[in-house]
């Protein structure tokens, strides 16, 4: 139960894409946790967090300013907003994208109230102009309105009163080194493993009222690919078979057959990653061959390739990037059932490439 609304989208949607669409948001409002107590996963993270909450309650002081990162569908959002209730305080929620101007932000610091909590998704989006002014307002509770233009412009100080900023975002490494330091906590959030995705479901499944037995849960959280945001979207939709095709209740056989029909095979791979892999083992011997070229085998942008299908398959050590292209592994042939051809036999080699002569 612990998701995100942060990440690249897709130019179709996928059942198992880990960005949040209308329907998501809507049903993760009544099924995010409200506390540590309850939030499943991300152990080292929340401990850690815990204690930094805790202290800061001790104080009576605001907490320090916490910067979340990890895969979208992750949790980062739901941490925000456990912080908040954890601090009793209020939470304005916005993003990087939408802080266009040093303006925009100077006008959202300067309606918060004392002890508020702040989050701003995709941190790392937000223009240059709004990130220096959010160094002084993290460090010094104060900005600096500048009001005219040209030499008779004129900076206005302008006080804060303390806040809590919670910054999430999905590519770390594109905050400045500045902006990082004035984080007094970063916590990374890691994939799920299926026994805590199991959990998830489990509960998700409750608050749904929904009856699902272990075996079907642990179907379930074995397609999900390590994401809350996924589990919960599958077993929405396995929900929906269960009720039509069977009695309601989600078995392991119905769990697979209901994912069957929507293309979501063991490993959690769909429509999208097998038509790549595919094309790699069957048009090009298993690579290496570049992206556009495999872009056009599959019939999608290059763009949806990389950014929607490659991290998945990377990740799951189906597909290698390489400096002369893409690359599948042993594990990508034993998956789609294929024998990966021997070096030197047939018109293309283990390599991927074509022999000179022929077979």
């Amino acid at each position: 139960m612990n998701w995100d609304e942060t990440g690249a989208d897709a130019t179709d949607p996928r059942l198992v894409d880990s960005v949040a669409d209308g329907e998501d948001q809507a049903v993760e409002a009544a099924l995010r946790p409200k506390d540590l107590e309850e939030f499943v996963g991300q152990e080292k993270v929340r401990e850690q967090l815990d204690l930094v909450l805790r202290a800061a309650r001790a104080r009576g002081a605001t907490a320090d300013h916490v910067l979340l990162s990890g895969a979208p569908g992750l949790g980062k959002t739901t941490l925000s907003m456990i912080i908040a209730a954890e601090m009793g305080a209020p939470i304005r929620i916005t993003s990087g994208p939408a802080i266009q101007h040093a303006g925009d932000l100077a006008a959202i610091l300067s309606s918060l109230q004392e002890g508020e909590v702040l989050f701003l998704d995709e941190i790392h989006r937000m223009s240059r102009p709004a990130e220096e002014m959010l160094y002084m307002a993290m460090e010094d509770f104060r900005v600096d309105v500048i009001v005219g233009k040209g030499p008779g412009a004129t900076a206005i100080p302008l006080e804060l009163p303390p806040f809590t900023l919670v910054g999430a975002t999905t590519r770390a490494g594109l905050l400045p080194p500045p902006l990082r330091d004035r984080f007094g906590f970063t916590g990374h959030m890691e994939f799920y493993e299926p026994a805590e995705l199991e959990r998830v479901i489990h509960r998700s499944a409750r608050l749904l009222d929904v009856e699902i037995d272990p075996a079907g849960a642990a179907e379930i959280a074995g397609r999900s690919r390590g994401t809350p945001r996924i589990a919960n979207r599958l077993l929405r939709r396995v929900r929906d078979y269960a009720q039509v095709k069977a009695d309601g209740v989600i078995t392991r056989e119905i769990a697979a057959a209901a994912l069957g029909v929507y293309e979501v095979d063991a490993r959690g791979l769909d429509r999208l990653d097998r038509a790549v892999l595919q094309a790699l083992l069957k048009l090009f011997g298993g690579g290496p061959v570049g992206l556009s070229t495999l872009a056009v085998a599959v019939g999608e942008e290059r763009e949806t390739v990389e950014e929607v299908a490659e991290p998945f398959l990377v990740r799951e050590g189906l597909l290698a990037r390489t400096p002369r292209g893409r690359v599948a592994t042993p594990a990508a042939w034993a998956h789609l059932g294929l024998v990966p051809p021997q070096q030197g036999q047939g018109g293309v080699s283990g390599s991927g490439q074509q022999g000179l002569f022929g077979p």
